[in-house]
């Protein structure tokens, strides 16, 4: 028999409220809106020295720094083949076809993401997390979930296997 270790990091305070768009179906533009996200990460190995995974509080505070990155900004795709984002110290353009819009740089975050979908943002924040715990010092975990829920009960799931 083999045992597994999993830790989980669910609190209100993973959340934050940012404005997105996406495409879909090749053409399809949804027009700008936002959401109070919520975040939740699980993460699995084997026990350390001190029998953890992960010390609870160092993957918490460590999540919500990352997650605070993004709290009460305009999220925006850097790879989206058909949404072209131009940025310079002062202002952001997005266009779409015959769409577009102009942010202050300071309200934007620029995602290197194809798409602001759930999916992505928790690919985003998972990468993110992980490498601000190896900045830490803390060994990448065996498995990685991340949750990103748009709209309580609807959310993108991102999940890594070292």
């Amino acid at each position: 028999m083999t045992e597994q270790y999993h830790v989980r990091i669910e609190k209100d305070t993973l959340v934050f409220s940012a404005g997105h768009f996406i495409t879909f179906a090749g053409n399809v533009c949804e027009r700008l809106h936002g959401h109070n996200y919520r975040v939740a990460a699980e993460v699995s190995g084997p026990l350390d020295e001190n029998h953890y995974v992960v010390d609870f509080i160092a993957l918490r505070d460590t999540l919500a720094a990352v997650v605070k990155e993004l709290d009460h900004y305009m999220l925006l795709p850097t790879q989206h083949p058909r949404i072209v984002v131009r940025a310079d110290a002062r202002e952001v353009e997005a266009t779409f076809e015959d769409r577009r819009w102009v942010f202050p740089r300071g309200d934007c975050v620029l995602l290197d993401v194809p798409n602001t979908t759930a999916e992505m943002l928790a690919r985003h924040i998972g990468e993110r997390l992980l490498a601000r715990l190896e900045a830490r010092g803390i060994a990448a975990p065996e498995t990685l979930r991340i949750e990103v829920d748009e709209c309580f009960g609807q959310m993108g799931v991102y999940a890594r296997r070292r």
